[in-house]
């Protein structure tokens, strides 16, 4: 169980749900400024697909990494992934993927009935397609003839889905509607993921480089790779003050909405640090800081506007 638990990287579900928490309480806020009712239940069931698809997604990368031999070079000890080490077989790993799939499909269908029947049926089997889109993104990672984190995809892919999908459709699920500002805060979640992303391929690119696996990171080089990276870790706490001033907050004096801006500090001093590291493989610590500094984020943020404001 224990190599289980390891193979299903519990560091990285605070950033997966973080997109989750900005979308639901941004439609929550909306929706009670309105007089309307916010469904927890609809809430509960998209953290826990979201946690299921990230789930998949890991043991995907777990199967698809250690099959290919990518693991095999990894200089990271912490890395050193289930199928790759012989702790979890093959067989056993690709068995877990189908039936993480199968569970994924199944609470998605579940979420989706319970947010949009009986009245928005053709919307239910929009979201169904987009469920499914989900579950193949994550599966196809690393697995398959030409899976897309082999060929620098990664990136946008992961700002798609943990950024734009993961924002903008659970506000989707509890408006029934789509406002474009939601793409602010939704581009800030997907930015802070495609960091992280960028991070791990930083912290990879020698070992990438002899697996051929050609991310983002090693097309850019690690010099320019580190640029990107500050650029993605400075502009989402920018987009999100641009989403609060837009939505007029500071002109009915509902100043605490803003508290998510305290955020600026441990971002900075993280910037900081990371510039300051020479070899790629001391990375590692700061990936689980920035997941915590997303999911931070989306909690302020939540906080800020259904409690203060």
């Amino acid at each position: 169980m224990t190599d289980w638990i390891k193979a299903a990287r519990l560091r990285t579900l605070p950033l997966s749900i973080s997109g989750i928490i900005t979308g639901s309480f941004i439609a929550r806020w909306r929706i009670l400024e309105n007089g309307g009712t916010w469904d927890w239940t609809i809430f509960a069931l998209a953290i826990l697909v979201t946690l299921l698809y990230q789930i998949l997604s890991n043991f995907a990368n777990d199967y698809g990494d250690g099959i290919k031999g990518t693991d095999k070079n990894r200089a990271v000890e912490a890395e050193q992934r289930a199928v790759a080490s012989g702790k979890i077989s093959a067989t056993q790993m690709r068995n877990a993927v189908i039936l993480f799939a199968i569970l994924s499909l199944v609470a998605t269908v579940v979420l989706l009935y319970k947010a949009f029947f009986p009245d928005f049926v053709k919307e239910f089997w929009v979201f169904v397609g987009l469920g499914v889109a989900c579950i193949l993104a994550a599966i196809g990672y690393t697995v398959g003839k030409k899976p897309y984190g082999y060929l620098g995809l990664g990136d946008i892919m992961v700002f798609i889905f943990f950024g734009l999908v993961s924002v903008g459709g659970s506000y989707f699920l509890f408006t029934k509607s789509f406002d474009w500002d939601i793409l602010l805060p939704a581009t800030a979640i997907g930015m802070m993921s495609a960091a992280v992303l960028n991070l791990n391929n930083m912290r990879d690119i020698e070992s990438d480089r002899l697996s051929e696996k050609k991310t983002l990171a090693l097309r850019f080089g690690y010099r320019n790779a580190m640029i990107y990276e500050m650029v993605l870790l400075q502009l989402p706490i920018i987009l999100i003050l641009v989403f609060l001033m837009m939505n007029g907050l500071h002109t009915q004096g509902k100043y605490y909405a803003f508290i998510v801006m305290i955020m600026l500090f441990p971002t900075a001093a993280l910037r900081r640090r990371i510039l300051q590291t020479k070899e790629p493989r001391e990375l590692d610590p700061f990936l689980k800081q920035i997941g915590i500094i997303t999911f931070m984020m989306a909690v302020l943020l939540a906080f800020g506007l259904n409690y203060f404001s």
